[in-house]
């Protein structure tokens, strides 16, 4: 527990006030313990050419042999130059005095460093699984938690359906638009998750109180589209949160636990609200958005340890930079960091997300096809009103019970979709852990499917002369459509561009927020002009013409990859 915590906002907060004297590390009991965190040959390399990778062959007056040994021998033959006469201490490698680097390079020091988020126990993997889980279940909510008190106000403001929809529209535009700014910089080292989590969480929070006491309805709006983009990182980077702890064969579970929290968010939200609009006003459901983000905030500060493998690298050498007053010792991270001008983080920060999206063709057709699923959620939520409260004349309270069956579609989902994992994808990967992300599409296909069903049957289903539980069994079947399909494009997404994920999954949060945002505003109009069935029809083709997407790259998937400059090649 204290190393747990000793890696979160509270913890770092208490070292800092007591010097390190609480919730010490190994190296400030000992600090002869520094030396076992020198990487030698990472060393001997930035010594002989200055970076951590191979150096090109034609570089090397040898035989063509790049092994560490004919680098070392390359490198003493040169000695005749008049400022070769440096030595790096860490490796005994003379440093190139054209392109080598004098450091001592940290890294972790062994296989199993138990710092290294992939080699934390499970115990605390889950745990940090749950609490990624519970931010994103908290932002999440906000949206639809909204959606119940539209009709109190249009009556409070005196406004029409589509502008009180606004409220709804510009909170999802909101946390679309946020994570193109905030998981970006998740990525440096000197930043990490953490810090970007709990800071926009905090103000998340407090512009609650902004939303509650709105004295016009322009204020509201203003409120509800800042609290989206605050609250936004998670919604894109949890992924790669859960990417740092989790190895590909194992990332596919924690990915599929964090979208059903995803998909759980909009659902309850309704639920938990109805019965508090119904008896109170439209207020209480910010309330209760609020007690809920509170209570995760405490949470999170006190046990979210940060899981960046580049930021805790980069904390350790700081750390053994100031026991040590050894200034030589630098960290991969660090040094990429330190070659990237205020330009290139810009750079990556603003244009990196768009780029990615926007040239990319497998994150061009995977992102819209996500966009298209997400602003059908949005468009298809809107119809509950007027089926179960108009056409089954359910009160308030009871049409957020309706959202049952989608809430249990997408629990019933999950151990089948495990079992497949287990029993024909794990199986799928190399030696090395590797898998060829197009292997991960299947479920996706199946998916697909599952979407027009429940539109159809919904739609059709809808009418005073059917039970009421034969549409909402109907809704069963979007979660599981959305979870395979969700599930399935963020794993092969963060395979497909390993090096950027966190951009990438902020490209995608901003492509399916941007349809969820847009979808609800004449949701109301084409759902009373063309009717329940008509309407679901209409988006159940729509949800038709997208189904070849996952088929087409499962087969030419890799060819695209392979004309790319930033997807994965290798595999």
């Amino acid at each position: 527990m204290k190393e747990l915590i000793r890696d979160t906002v509270l913890g770092h907060f208490l070292r800092m006030v007591t010097k390190g004297k609480v919730l010490p590390y190994e190296e400030d009991r000992d600090p002869a313990l520094w030396k076992r965190y020198v990487d030698k040959e990472a060393s001997g390399r930035m010594a002989h050419h200055g970076h951590l990778g191979e150096e090109e062959k034609d570089a090397i007056h040898d035989t063509g042999d790049s092994s560490p040994t004919a680098v070392r021998r390359s490198s003493e033959t040169r000695v005749e130059h008049p400022d070769f006469t440096r030595i790096n201490t860490a490796s005994g490698m003379r440093v190139d005095p054209e392109k080598g680097k004098d450091v001592t390079m940290v890294s972790w020091f062994s296989d199993d460093d138990p710092e290294n988020p992939l080699h934390w126990s499970t115990p605390k993997k889950f745990l940090v699984t749950f609490l990624i889980c519970l931010l994103t279940f908290s932002v999440y909510i906000g949206s639809a938690i909204y959606s119940a008190g539209t009709q109190d106000i249009m009556k409070v403001f005196g406004v029409s359906q589509v502008a009180a929809t606004l409220g709804l529209t510009l909170f999802v535009a909101g946390y679309g638009l946020g994570p193109m700014i905030f998981a970006p910089m998740s990525e440096i080292p000197q930043i990490g998750r953490n810090p970007v989590y709990i800071g926009t969480l905090i103000v998340f929070v407090f512009l609650q109180f902004g939303v509650i006491y709105a004295k016009n309805f322009g204020m509201l709006l203003a409120f509800r589209f800042l609290t989206g983009f605050f609250g936004s990182p998670v919604l894109a980077t949890g992924g790669a949160s859960l990417g740092d702890m989790f190895a590909p064969q194992k990332r596919a579970y924690a990915i599929a636990i964090w979208g059903c929290a995803a998909i759980c968010g909009p659902i309850i939200g309704p639920l938990i609200s109805g019965f508090a609009i119904e008896n109170e006003n439209w207020q209480w459901s910010i309330w209760e958005l609020l007690w809920l983000s509170g209570f995760s905030l405490i949470v999170l500060i006190i046990f979210l340890p940060e899981t960046s493998s580049a930021n805790i690298l980069y904390r350790r050498t700081r750390r053994l930079r100031k026991l040590t007053g050894n200034q030589k010792l630098k960290c991969e991270p660090e040094i990429q960091a330190e070659q990237m001008t205020g330009k290139d983080i810009a750079l990556m920060v603003l244009i990196r997300p768009f780029s990615l999206m926007l040239t990319e063709p497998i994150l061009f057709l995977m992102n819209l096809y996500i966009a298209l699923i997400y602003g059908l959620l949005y468009v298809w939520f809107e119809s509950f009103y007027i089926v179960f409260i108009q056409i089954y004349g359910f009160s308030l309270g009871l049409e957020g019970l309706s959202f049952v069956g989608i809430l249990i579609g997408a629990l019933v989902v999950i151990p089948p979709f495990f079992l497949y994992l287990y029993k024909v994808q794990e199986p799928q990967f190399n030696e090395n852990g590797d898998l060829k992300p197009e292997k991960r599409l299947p479920p996706a296909m199946v998916g697909a499917f599952a979407i027009p069903i429940c539109l159809f049957m919904f739609g059709w289903a809808s009418r005073p002369s059917v039970h009421w539980i034969v549409p909402i069994i109907g809704t069963a079947f979007f979660p599981i459509g959305a979870f395979l399909l969700f599930n399935s494009v963020l794993n092969y997404l963060g395979d497909a561009y390993p090096d950027y994920t966190a951009s990438v999954y902020a490209g995608n949060d901003f492509f399916r927020s941007s349809f969820g945002a847009g979808f609800p505003l004449f949701a109301n109009a084409m759902y009373t002009k063309l009717g329940v069935g008509g309407a679901s029809s209409l988006l159940g083709g729509l949800s038709i013409l997208f189904i070849p997407i996952p088929f087409a790259l499962y087969f030419y998937g890799e060819t695209i990859r392979k004309h790319s400059k930033r997807a994965r090649h290798d595999i």
